[in-house]
């Protein structure tokens, strides 16, 4: 039998905490070794849980003689400083989204990745979700050319950690953008593929973010959300359109009008359209359900695929982990869909900038 990945869980925040250690500890093909991060208050509760696993409070004791990879789950600004560190020990790293900030850092990963030989993988999620890749599916055999892609992450109350690292630009790299986005433009790579984005549109806002009534209950133990603030956008609205023509619409909201959380991904091709409205995430306030629609020469049919339990395409990742950390072909692939990525949030940011700080144009008088 293959022995199992020996894994070190650095970050002991909500992520680290509650998506992947739990889920690593159940996982016949992983054996937790270490825990590590600064906190003595988090590293304390992780040994009263955990009392075979080593404790650390220095990531640099995370080795390639201790453990086989690394599942990164730090705040954002340390997600390229921790994963390049253990790059460079020769630790391969599976790296929670966004992977990195800026392209900068997606050059530095790069970099570390190919000068020490260990492998990079990035958290995917949601294109493991079995609704999503079902959705994949009827596009392929369905939908003919693809001419449009609508992908939206809408929640109802769901500004994260309101007041924390979430809600600071310089720890976190930007709020709804960077957080849900990343998600949905990983959604939408599987069904166009590596393309590359000729026009791109961006808009921001906060009405939302210093209110302490739109914070995440579910993410605080259940109790009320801290109260808010920051200085991030709690939603984000792009329009991209590809060198071949095909245009993508884009909203990620922490906070909205809305009574539920609800995502939806629709296709529209030249042979017809396929969506998918669903709720992404672990977010309590859910639409209910996945449905499935093909909708063709006016008639719209339901599309039958197997339910799965919330959380379910974070096991189906780690499912995927180990071939992937074994292939010596996947190196340098995670970095190079992460950089097309963030090049997109780039320039999503630098258009909604460039529209505030545009001069309102003089009003014209009507004669």
């Amino acid at each position: 039998m293959t022995p199992p990945v020996r894994v070190a869980v650095v970050g002991l925040g909500w992520a680290g905490r509650e998506i992947w250690l739990s889920r690593l500890a159940a996982h016949p093909a992983y054996q937790v070794v270490a825990v590590a991060d600064p906190s003595p208050a988090a590293r304390e509760a992780a040994a009263a849980a955990w009392p075979d696993v080593r404790v650390l409070a220095d990531v640099a004791e995370v080795t390639p003689d201790l453990a086989d990879l690394a599942v990164v789950a730090v705040p954002n600004h340390l997600h390229s400083p921790v994963a390049c560190g253990l790059l460079h020990r020769g630790v391969p790293v599976f790296l929670e989204k966004p992977v990195c900030l800026t392209s900068a850092e997606a050059d530095q990963l790069a970099a570390a990745e190919r000068e020490a030989g260990a492998v990079l993988l990035a958290g995917s999620a949601a294109r493991y979700r079995a609704d999503v890749a079902a959705l994949a599916a009827a596009v392929a055999r369905e939908a003919g050319e693809v001419r449009h892609v609508e992908v939206s992450w809408v929640r109802a109350k769901g500004v994260p950690d309101a007041g924390g690292w979430f809600t600071r630009s310089d720890l976190s790299g930007g709020g709804a953008l960077v957080d849900l986005g990343w998600h949905l433009l990983d959604t939408v790579t599987p069904l166009l593929g590596p393309v590359d984005y000729e026009h791109v549109l961006g808009t921001v806002s906060g009405d939302f973010i210093n209110a302490a009534a739109h914070g995440t209950s579910w993410r605080h133990g259940g109790g009320p959300a801290p109260a808010g603030g920051g200085d991030v956008e709690d939603t984000a609205r792009g329009f991209l359109v590809t060198s071949s023509g095909i245009s993508v619409a884009l909203r990620a909201s922490w906070a909205s009008h809305e009574a539920l959380d609800t995502t939806t991904i629709r296709v529209e091709g030249s042979a017809a359209a396929v969506s998918l409205r669903c709720t992404f995430g672990f977010s309590p306030n859910r639409a209910g359900g996945s449905h499935l629609v093909l909708s063709h020469a006016g008639e719209s049919l339901p599309v039958p695929f197997d339910g799965e339990p919330v959380g379910a395409e974070y096991d189906r990742q780690l499912d995927a982990l180990p071939q992937l950390l074994a292939d010596p072909g996947y190196q340098g692939r995670a970095v190079a869909e992460a950089r097309r990525t963030i090049t997109v949030i780039e320039r999503l940011y630098g258009s909604a900038r460039r529209i505030r700080s545009a001069p309102t144009p003089a009003p014209v008088a009507v004669v």
